[in-house]
């Protein structure tokens, strides 16, 4: 009979720095079996279940940071007490001083953790100091629900949202588990009317709900990992050892990875939402298929690109102050969103591209009188697409490889040792890659209609239909990543 290993089963359920779990894991699928019950069981009582997803959210947190889910709870209850505080005050510089109270605490702990050791590598040679980095770990996803906190402290400041009543709510809205680590960036005005809300998950919710996780796990587990460890990252590695043709198809690579890894995720987030009853806005929309670097940003990352326009560009001033202060804040948020992915250089001069690209855009739409919503059509659109993605994977080289060096050596290898009589040999030696590839790019630029019809052709299956094809897929999911799981289960005789 099955017998159950308890230290084993204690080790896996604990926190375990090199095995943090994500959706694609097959210990989280696992959980969200057992939790899923729970959840339906708890459909009627609404205080129970938001303690019960609560929880769980935190546990979730556990697994993926250790005990640093403590910075979870100070960010919770302070925001939510001066949000409280704020909505009762009327004076306007003390509302601005608890406002500056929510920014001091979020973006402070946010530096800490995240920026000590950029600041202090780049200040040391001030007192002549060699550079030590200092032992300080990165919480997984503070820079999403710091972010996420904050629309709420901004929103209540500037009176376009009322701040909740109860704890227990903002607990569940900020911590809630799948938007926790990787996005989206959900905004309070959108979630909280949600959380009270009677529980329904109709037909079309759950269908489309159930073909998000599908597309997500595809995107993450199947084509973003395997082109990343088998080939991505022999290239960006050691690009002087490759020629230049490689070096191209590695960029190419990287810019399917990083979009299948991205918004592999946040499909998932939105599909496993959707089974709870919750929509989440669309966080990613076909961005290589994009016409302009304005129009890749309306398609990438939609929850941070409208987070940064709304609570940064906006307040630094946005285009009310002239064309040459826009232009220089669209420089300043785009290099901020750069270093928001991460304390390096790399992540500022990448952030910093975009921003030059957005100001150049709209300085030339500005120059030939095109409207906003000017779009381009037949062959002009076929190069204005062209040109956008290669610049965009232009950019990536910077934000893939973390020094100058390697950046410089890879743009030279294309441009001075292309080499295309290896493109024969490079498609034999990894054909399942390019296979791989060639079916991403492709999902990727058909038309909208196509997966507009396969989530139809899911919806549309009987609900016995829907989760035979579910728990199908869990399954495979968790024999192909069961490493996490088979330790604490033996079958005994």
């Amino acid at each position: 009979m099955w017998q159950l290993d308890w230290s084993k089963l204690a080790e896996v359920l604990s926190y375990n720095a090199k095995q943090p779990m994500i959706f694609s894991s097959g210990l989280f699928l696992f959980l969200f079996l057992g939790f899923s019950l729970v959840y339906m069981l708890l459909q009627k009582k609404d205080t129970a279940r938001i303690l019960f997803v609560s929880l769980f959210s935190y546990y979730f947190y556990y697994k993926s940071s250790g005990f640093y889910f403590f910075l979870l709870g100070v960010v919770t209850v302070t925001d939510f007490f001066l949000a409280g505080r704020m909505a009762l005050t009327e004076n306007k510089w003390a509302r601005k001083g608890l406002l500056l109270m929510s920014l001091c605490v979020n973006l402070g702990l946010l530096c800490y953790f995240k920026y000590t050791n950029f600041f202090y590598e780049m200040l040391a040679p001030l007192w002549h100091g060699k550079f030590q980095p200092l032992d300080i770990f990165l919480p997984v996803g503070i820079s999403f629900f710091t972010f996420q906190s904050l629309s709420y402290t901004i929103d209540v400041y500037r009176r376009q949202l009322q701040p909740l009543g109860r704890l227990m709510d903002y607990v569940f809205y900020v911590s809630f588990f799948p938007q926790l680590v990787a996005g989206p960036i959900v905004r309070a005005r959108d979630f909280i009317p949600q959380i009270r809300r009677p529980l329904f998950v109709s037909q079309e919710m759950f269908g489309t709900g159930v073909f998000f996780i599908i597309s997500g796990l595809f995107k993450k587990a199947v084509i973003s990992d395997y082109i990343s460890v088998n080939f991505v990252e022999r290239i960006f590695d050691n690009p002087a050892l490759y020629s230049g043709v490689e070096n191209l198809f590695g960029i190419y690579g990287y810019a399917l990875q990083i979009y299948c890894d991205f918004s592999g995720y946040s499909d998932m987030a939105i599909g496993i939402a959707l089974l709870l009853g919750f929509r989440f806005p669309m966080n990613f929309n076909s961005p290589y298929k994009a016409d302009s670097i304005t129009d890749f940003w309306h398609r990438w990352h939609i929850s941070l690109s409208t987070w940064l326009r709304d609570y940064l560009y906006i307040s630094l001033g946005g285009n009310r102050k002239g064309k040459i202060r826009t232009y220089i804040n669209l420089f300043l948020v785009m290099a901020f969103g750069g270093l928001w992915h991460g304390a390096s250089w790399n992540f500022v001069i990448w952030g910093g591209f975009h921003g030059i690209a957005l100001a150049l855009h709209k300085f030339w739409r500005n120059l030939l009188g095109k409207p906003r919503t000017a779009t381009s059509h037949g062959i002009r659109k076929f190069f204005a697409v062209f040109i956008t993605f290669h610049f965009v994977c232009f950019c990536w080289i910077f934000f893939r490889n973390s020094t100058f060096e390697a950046s410089a050596t890879m743009i030279n290898q294309v441009f001075t040792a292309f080499h295309p009589e290896v493109f024969i040999q490079l498609i034999d030696g990894y054909w399942k890659v390019f296979a791989l590839m060639g079916m991403g790019y492709l999902l990727h630029f058909a038309p909208d209609s196509w997966q507009d019809a396969c989530c139809r052709g899911v919806v549309k299956l009987p609900l016995l239909g829907k989760a035979f094809l579910l728990v199908s897929l869990i399954y495979l999911v968790i024999q192909i990543k069961s490493s996490d799981i088979q330790p604490f289960i033996y079958f005994q005789f």
